[in-house]
């Protein structure tokens, strides 16, 4: 354990931080085409898939590449999911 750096896990460029309070939000809609597109909040990372088990994989390989040259990485990926539903209000 680092001092105020939280964990360190060493890798072959050299050491990653993962920071205490880091938490990488990505807001989940359904695909217009079917399955579901998600969107992480603050970052450049988009990702899409058929199922919910594929999304969650191809969620944790876009954050891994969005933070592969940066030594500082989120230690939590939280997935939200938006369902927009319209529903007509008929007039009294």
């Amino acid at each position: 354990m680092a001092r105020g750096g939280g964990l360190r896990k060493m890798a072959a460029t050299g050491y990653f931080r993962y920071s205490k309070g880091m938490e990488l939000i990505f807001e989940i809609r359904d695909a217009e085409e079917g399955g579901y597109c998600a969107r992480a909040l603050g970052h450049s990372i988009f990702t899409e898939a058929d199922t919910w088990e594929e999304l969650r994989q191809n969620v944790l390989d876009a954050t891994s590449l969005h933070f592969e040259a940066s030594s500082l990485r989120p230690r939590l990926v939280q997935l939200h999911y938006v369902k927009d539903e319209l529903i007509p209000v008929e007039a009294a």
